[in-house]
């Protein structure tokens, strides 16, 4: 073994993948209702995205940020044209990169204020990441373990609880940052009243509203950016995941104001927006903006099977579902696998269910079908 053994890694080795279906070394068929956490967008081996990738590669893959990029200009216009007003984006790798970002602008915007505001009120059973910022921006203990100190200037607020999020604010609070649906947390859903609740907040306290669409984003719930569903007008989102369809790519979108407190040399990164992966996710965000009257009808229809199952609790929007049951899942999951269905496990007890979106109806009966077979043997 030469790999850092970091990752539990379940007993197949996948060598070919096609639309909503990925194949191993032997030839089995599994359908993929994970696609890689919510990244590939389009599927495997999508032939348009192949086709894009391919051309841009024999052109021009990397240049660095030291120069003008056409191919991040017409990114960013696509993205900002479908954010609620004037925004600017910066280009980065990854959902962690994004939300380090977010976090550096925001207290990067109040120091241009001439304001001590740098703390950040974010939830428990929420993700951001792996890197200090973002690990210390998500409320979640046992992911500390063995990493502590924490960064400072984080407060832990309770999801869906309004008062919980008053008692935190002081004279440095500079924003709060949520999840729409906490992912890794459970496929935990906001309430409506909560996020009208925080965008009041906000208002009356001047506090940057981010919004986490790392793994929302990119029509997963039926919607271009998922805070679409509801009241809110964010300072700042960020966007990762299914945006380049399997190439890495993060995003910030910032208000136009937010946005300009970053001056040059505030913030960088040496392959973000490089043209392969703006090229890739210019592709996938025309492709989605077709897809999203699929993603609800299909997301329907997949979540009244799995509430036909009646097997525990049943949570999500559009296409990022989770099946809350009584017990561990780890076990359920590698059924599944070996009836080649791919799911995954979070917060020990809710399957989460995140397939391509391409998937269509009868893809949702195959696997429902199997889960049935799982779930009442």
């Amino acid at each position: 073994m030469y790999l850092i053994e970091n990752y539990a890694r379940l007993p197949v080795r996948f060598v070919k993948g096609k639309g909503v279906y990925l194949y191993d070394e032997k030839g089995k068929r599994y359908l993929d209702f994970i696609a890689g956490i919510g990244v590939v967008s389009l599927g495997h081996a999508d032939e348009g995205l192949a086709r894009v990738i391919t051309r841009q590669a024999q052109e021009l893959l990397h240049v660095s940020n030291l120069y003008e990029n056409p191919w991040q200009e017409e990114l960013a216009k696509k993205l900002s044209d479908r954010f609620w007003t004037k925004a600017r984006a910066f280009f980065c790798n990854s959902g962690t990169e994004a939300n380090e970002t977010a976090i550096k602008l925001a207290r990067k915007y109040w120091r241009e204020e001439g304001q001590n505001r740098y703390r950040i009120i974010t939830f428990r059973k929420g993700f951001h990441g792996r890197t200090y910022g973002s690990l210390s921006a998500t409320a979640q203990e046992k992911l500390h373990k063995g990493f502590e100190p924490m960064l400072e200037g984080f407060d832990y607020a309770e999801f869906n609880d309004i008062r919980s999020v008053e008692k935190l604010i002081t004279s440095e609070t500079a924003g709060i940052m949520l999840e729409t649906i906490q992912g890794e947390g459970g496929v935990n859903e906001a309430d409506p009243d909560f996020l009208e609740g925080i965008q009041k907040i906000c208002e009356r306290e001047g506090l940057l509203l981010i919004v986490d669409e790392v793994q929302t984003g990119i029509g997963r719930t039926g919607r271009f950016y998922s805070y679409e569903w509801f009241n809110l007008k964010p300072d700042i989102i960020t966007l990762a995941k299914g945006l380049g369809g399997g190439v890495p790519v993060g995003c910030v979108l910032a208000r136009e104001e937010v946005a300009k407190a970053f001056k040059p040399g505030d913030h960088g990164s040496t392959f973000g927006g490089n043209p392969l992966a703006c090229k890739s996710a210019s592709y996938v965000v025309d492709r989605v903006a077709n897809l999203l009257p699929q993603v609800l009808e299909v997301g329907k229809v997949f979540k009244e099977g799995l509430r036909e199952l009646h097997a525990g609790k049943v949570k999500g929007r559009g296409l990022m579902l989770g099946l809350e049951i009584e017990k561990e899942c780890k076990e359920i999951v590698l059924k599944a696998l070996k009836e080649g269905l791919l799911i995954n496990c979070t917060a020990s007890r809710v399957l989460r269910f995140l397939p391509p979106l391409i998937v269509q109806k009868e893809h949702v009966e195959e696997a429902l079908r199997i889960l049935q077979k799982i779930l009442y043997p």
